[in-house]
C-alpha cells in the first residue's frame, strides 16, 4: 500500500515539476530540461528528482544552478500541489545521464 502511495505522489511531483521547468525554459532559448524520474522516500518527506538536460554540455552546470535554488522550486511546487500534499518533500536534484550512456552504446555498436 505504501508504494502505491509513494507512485502516485512521484508522478504528481514529476508533472508539475516538469511544468515548471517548461515555464523556465521557454526564457532560455535552445535548452531543454525534462524529469525524467522522481523516487520518493517511504514517509514522503524526501524526493529525489532526476534530470534530463539536453544539450549535454549545459547539464552539469544547470544542475547545479538548480540545486542552488531549491527553496524557490519547493515553494513554486508547494502552491501548485498545497490541496493534494500537506507536506511537500525536501527535493534533491541529480543529472540523468542515460540518454547519453545509450547514445554512446549505439555508436559502439555501430
Amino acid at each position: 500500500m505504501e508504494i502505491t502511495r509513494q507512485n502516485k505522489i512521484a508522478r504528481l511531483l514529476q508533472k508539475e515539476l516538469s511544468e515548471i521547468f517548461r515555464q523556465q525554459t521557454n526564457k532560455m532559448h535552445g535548452v531543454l530540461i525534462s524529469v525524467s524520474a522522481v523516487r520518493v522516500s517511504p514517509d514522503i518527506s524526501y524526493a529525489r528528482v532526476y534530470l534530463s538536460v539536453f544539450p549535454s554540455e549545459k547539464a552539469e552546470e544547470l544542475v547545479n544552478n538548480i540545486n542552488s535554488n531549491i527553496k524557490s522550486i519547493r515553494f513554486e511546487l508547494g502552491t501548485k500541489v498545497r490541496y493534494q500534499l500537506r507536506i511537500i518533500p525536501e527535493l534533491k536534484f541529480f543529472l540523468d545521464d542515460s540518454l547519453d550512456y545509450i547514445e554512446n552504446i549505439d555508436s559502439l555498436l555501430k
